[in-house]
């Protein structure tokens, strides 16, 4: 890859670092991207979804690929002590989609000069909203694919904490569905010194809690694989005042959808159980607020792509990472489109962390102690990321295009 473009992207990074936005918010990245686009001479798409961006190339007859990246970044407030860390108080690309972008930018630079080795069309799609799993359905019902050709195939990518010059490609279910729930335990409130006098919603929400825990442990076999998170719990305002409800907001993933129904309904069955266990004066309310189907990966898809992958980093470094239990939306465009699906995992931890691990537990143990994905200390090496992402997609579009 040519140094200046390197240079380019690097400054792209640290730019969209350094300025997060998050879901539905992605504005100004979403305008990087359309000016870089509409340069190299694509047929540019915007508000799509709201803040999503189309991006089409039209080279001659042949196969159509989608490329695919988000953008939003997350409330959390960064600790990387970066140079370029984000500007945006409580925000941070904290998830690794700065990087998606920039890396998607960079192939789509890559393919536009090298239009005379390939025919088809390209197309790339930057779309909002992945964690909250509903900007891909919003690119979809805002018809993206009656204003961009339907695909042949849909590639992607998501860095993880994994060497820099690794891929992980895995064939059939490849990452989670998730589901994500908000319950509200209602109790009658009161003075703190007078308990019998209300019905805690506190005590009822912790022992909710608790017991939630039992479902994948109790519940699920140990043959299948599923993550139940309580990942917060909102409740009262001061020490000596028992509020009138507490609220739970609880992340699910699952690979099967037995499974899923199956744990859906423990968590359900549950919540009702111990809220009329406390003595509740009124049923719990459970929302669903977010969901999206497990990623499923096309085995003859991922098979074809395998060798352009190969190609840029060595055979020995495309490895099956096993299946992941985060989640991603990409999985709706695909369906939608009707098109098969190639998502991989992209390396972005320093490879120096890694020296003298040579055997998968080695591996799996320093993967343990590095920061992951959503913390605020989670950020991946500039390079060789950015060259291996760019290379890892223009080598994927090219092994489909004539």
């Amino acid at each position: 890859m040519e140094t200046e473009l390197v240079e380019r992207l690097r400054g792209v990074y640290r730019d969209l670092h350094a300025h997060p936005e998050l879901s539905f918010q992605e504005r100004r990245t979403a305008g990087v991207a359309a000016t870089w686009l509409q340069e190299l001479g694509y047929e540019v798409i915007e508000s799509v979804g709201t803040t999503g961006v189309a991006g089409v190339l039209h080279n001659g007859a042949g196969p159509t690929v989608l490329l695919r990246a988000d953008m939003d970044a997350l409330p959390v407030e960064e600790a990387t002590g970066l140079p370029y860390a984000s500007e945006v108080d409580g925000v941070m690309h904290a998830c690794g989609h700065d990087m998606h972008v920039t890396c998607l930018l960079g192939a789509a630079a890559v393919l536009a000069d090298s239009r005379g080795e390939w025919s088809g069309t390209v197309t790339v799609v930057l779309q909002p909203a992945e964690e909250l799993a509903q900007g891909a359905a919003a690119m979809v019902a805002d018809r993206l694919f009656e204003r961009i050709p339907r695909p042949d195939v849909v590639l992607g990518q998501h860095v993880a904490p994994i060497p820099a010059g690794v891929i992980g490609l895995r064939p059939g279910p490849a990452f989670a569905a998730t589901d994500s729930l908000r319950v509200t335990l209602h109790g009658a409130g009161g003075h703190g010194s007078r308990p019998e006098t209300t019905v805690d919603p506190v005590v009822m929400a912790a022992a909710t809690v608790l017991r939630l825990q039992g479902i994948v442990a109790r519940e699920v076999s140990g043959n299948d694989t599923a993550v139940v998170t309580v990942g917060a719990l909102n409740a009262g305002t001061k020490n000596n005042i028992i509020p009138d409800d507490a609220e739970l907001l609880l992340s699910v993933r699952t690979f099967d959808p037995a499974v899923r129904t199956r744990v859906l309904a423990a968590i359900e069955r549950i919540v009702r159980a111990e809220a009329q266990a406390s003595g509740a004066p009124e049923e719990p309310r459970i929302e669903a607020t977010e969901s999206a189907p497990a990623v499923i990966n096309d085995p003859a898809a991922v098979e074809r792509t395998r060798g352009a992958l190969a190609r840029v980093v060595g055979a020995e470094r495309v490895i099956d990472p096993g299946p992941v239990t985060g989640s991603e939306d990409v999985g709706v465009l695909a369906a939608a489109a009707g098109a098969p699906l190639v998502f991989w995992l992209l390396g972005g931890a320093d490879p120096a962390a890694f020296v003298g691990a040579s055997s998968p537990q080695e591996l799996a143990r320093v993967v343990a102690g590095l920061p992951s994905n959503h913390s605020p200390r989670y950020a991946p090496v500039e390079e060789p990321t950015i060259g291996v992402g760019v290379a890892a997609l223009s080598a994927a579009a090219r092994q489909w295009l004539a």
